[in-house]
């Protein structure tokens, strides 16, 4: 089995629909091509379970021995992961595009000043805006500064990452970390 700490969360499954196993399916990555019938994904509880079928269109899943109503009931709520490697060997980026993962450990510099602001530490998607959790750096906490806040991964916000060199260029970061 894969070590879980390398694993990623792709999906979480959802409510039952129909009485042929499938269920809703709610992505938390933005690359629906890997459901395809025949691959398999982890769940949380460390089981491998194999794609059967996926309608895009619908959002609904079904698995490999769940295709009864009563059988897939017991995946409701089950979070499918991946690995970093099967992400990037099966999930075309674009120019400019880069995995959440990516980000993880990079470094926030505010554009203003050069202040370091902190690291990411990971991200939440709420709603349809995706937020970096940042851990504050030490310097700027023992200021009396929010030991974490969040910052919206929007134009408004994010200047720049730079993959190579693990950083991230804000425009106002301070101002939401000082009013957290």
């Amino acid at each position: 089995m894969n070590n879980p700490s390398s694993l990623i969360e792709v999906a979480q499954i959802g409510r039952l629909v129909g009485l042929k196993g499938e269920l809703k399916l709610h992505l938390q990555c933005d690359f629906p091509e890997q459901f395809k019938k025949g691959k398999t994904f982890t769940t949380q509880k460390g089981e491998t379970l194999e794609v059967f079928s996926f309608h895009q269109a619908r959002g609904l899943i079904s698995f490999v021995g769940y295709q009864s109503r009563e059988a897939a009931a017991k995946l409701v709520n089950t979070f499918l992961l991946t690995t970093q490697e099967n992400s990037i060997s099966e999930c075309a980026l674009q120019e400019g595009e880069f995995f959440w993962f990516d980000l993880i450990d990079a470094n926030v510099i505010d554009d203003d000043d050069g202040t370091l602001l902190g690291t990411v530490d990971q991200i939440e998607r709420i709603a349809a805006t995706d937020y970096l959790v940042i851990k504050t750096d030490e310097a700027l906490v023992k200021k009396g500064l929010s030991k974490t806040f969040y910052l919206p991964y929007i134009e408004r916000y994010i200047l720049t990452f730079d993959k190579a060199k693990k950083e991230v260029l804000s425009k106002d970061g301070l101002g939401i970390l000082e009013n957290s």
